[in-house]
């Protein structure tokens, strides 16, 4: 059982940056993909990026490329979403995901655990 903690949610206009945190519980973090999606107003949930076991991969959607970075820290138990010249679209409910899968399974949305989600709101 793996547990997913967010943070670093909040509000900011655009242009500006936010870093999203995500704590995950249990000794196999390294064993799991990470990586996040969000869910907008009205909208269904849409893959964010993801980062693979070792860090020596990642992949983004293209709506976020070039302005958003995973990260992780396999040591600390935490992956990151640093969002950069962030824009009102970028608006949603962000969550944190862990697979036992593949990249390409979790682009999809085959994850096994899901954090609660944080706010993110960017302001025109």
């Amino acid at each position: 059982q793996v547990q997913l903690v967010e943070s670093g949610g909040g509000l900011v206009q655009a242009g500006g940056s936010l870093r999203l945190s995500c704590a995950a519980s249990g000794r196999t973090f390294s064993s799991y993909v990470m990586g996040w999606f969000r869910q907008a107003p009205g909208k269904e949930r849409e893959f964010v990026g993801a980062v693979s076991r070792s860090s020596d991969s990642t992949y983004y959607a293209d709506a976020v490329k070039g302005r958003f970075t995973i990260s992780r820290d396999n040591a600390k138990n935490l992956v990151y979403l640093q969002m950069n010249s962030l824009k009102p679209e970028d608006t949603a409910v962000y969550y944190c995901a862990a697979s036992s899968g593949w990249l390409i399974t979790f682009t999809r949305g085959e994850v096994d655990y899901w954090g609660q989600g944080t706010q993110v709101t960017v302001s025109s």
